[in-house]
C-alpha cells in the first residue's frame, strides 16, 4: 500500500489489486456479510437514487431542452432530439440526429445510439485487444504534485503543459537520450539544472540538456483560482529527443 497523509492518493499494491475479482461490491462483499463476523445494517433512503451506471442514466437526470436534448459543455444542435452531449474541450454540433450519445474528451470521442448504451464495453474490449494506450492513459494525467497535459507530439518530440501545486515539486531526475525546454507561462518556478538553481517567472525559459539532473518546484503558497490558479506554476515543457550518439532530431514548437 502506497499512501501519504499529505496527498489524497492511496495506491494499493499492484499484485493485490490485480487479484481482486471484477465483481460489483454488493455481490462480492455485501452478500457474504450476513452470518459472518461483519455486521451489516441498513436504513431506508428515499432520495431518487441513480448510480449513473450508463450514459442514458446521465441523460435522464440532466435538464433538457424542448426537444429532449441534454448537453454539458459547448454544444449546438439543430433538428435533433433526445440526445446527450458531454463536450469537455471543444464545440460539438449536431444536425438532424436523434437518440445519440456523444461524449467528447481531449483523448477520444464516443458516438453511440442511446439504446445501445450497454455495448460501450465492447469498444473497451477492442481497445484492450488492440493494445491502445487510451484504455489506461489519459492525455491529462493527475500526479501528487499537480498534473500534466500532453498537448502535442510527433516524430521524436512531445509537448506537455504542466501545473505544479504550491509547495510541490517534481522528482529529481535525469534523461540520457532527450533534452527539455521549459517555458513558464504562469507563476514562478524554481528550476534545478545540475548544480544550478534559478527562479524563473512568466515568459522566461530554460534548457535542460541530456544527462542533466533536474527538477521543477513551485515554492509559492497561494491557493488555486480558476482558470489559472494564482501561485500555481504552469510551465510548457518541450522535449527534444536524441539518438544514442546524441544527434539532435526534430523539435516541436514550445
Amino acid at each position: 500500500m502506497d499512501s501519504s497523509p499529505n496527498t489524497p492518493f492511496v495506491r494499493p499494491g499492484k499484485s493485490a489489486f490485480m487479484a481482486i475479482p471484477a465483481e460489483p461490491i454488493d455481490y462480492a462483499v455485501m452478500e457474504h456479510c450476513p452470518g459472518s463476523r461483519f455486521t451489516v445494517k441498513t436504513a431506508a433512503l428515499d432520495a431518487g437514487w441513480s448510480d449513473l451506471g450508463a450514459w442514458d442514466a446521465v441523460w435522464q437526470v440532466l435538464p433538457k431542452d424542448e426537444d429532449g436534448n441534454a448537453h454539458r459543455g459547448d454544444a449546438l444542435t439543430t433538428d435533433s432530439r433526445n440526445t446527450l452531449v458531454h463536450a469537455s474541450s471543444r464545440l460539438v454540433s449536431l444536425v438532424g440526429v436523434d437518440n445519440l450519445i456523444i461524449i467528447e474528451t481531449p483523448d477520444a470521442v464516443l458516438v453511440a445510439d442511446k439504446s445501445r448504451r450497454q455495448n460501450v464495453k465492447d469498444i473497451v474490449n477492442v481497445l484492450h485487444a488492440s493494445g491502445r494506450e487510451e484504455q489506461t492513459l489519459h492525455r491529462k494525467v493527475d500526479r501528487t504534485w499537480g498534473w500534466y497535459d500532453s498537448i502535442d507530439d510527433g516524430h521524436r518530440f512531445k509537448v506537455k503543459r504542466i501545473q505544479v501545486k504550491p509547495g510541490a515539486s517534481l522528482s529529481l531526475q535525469k534523461h540520457h537520450h532527450r533534452a527539455e525546454h521549459w517555458i513558464v507561462v504562469k507563476g514562478t518556478a524554481e528550476i534545478t539544472n545540475d548544480k544550478t538553481t534559478v527562479l524563473l517567472s512568466e515568459n522566461q525559459s530554460t534548457y535542460i540538456p541530456f544527462g542533466a539532473v533536474h527538477r521543477l518546484s513551485n515554492r509559492g503558497s497561494l491557493g488555486y483560482r480558476a482558470p489559472a490558479p494564482e501561485g500555481a506554476t504552469q510551465p510548457w515543457r518541450r522535449r527534444q529527443f536524441y539518438t544514442k550518439n546524441h544527434t539532435a532530431h526534430s523539435v516541436g514548437a514550445g
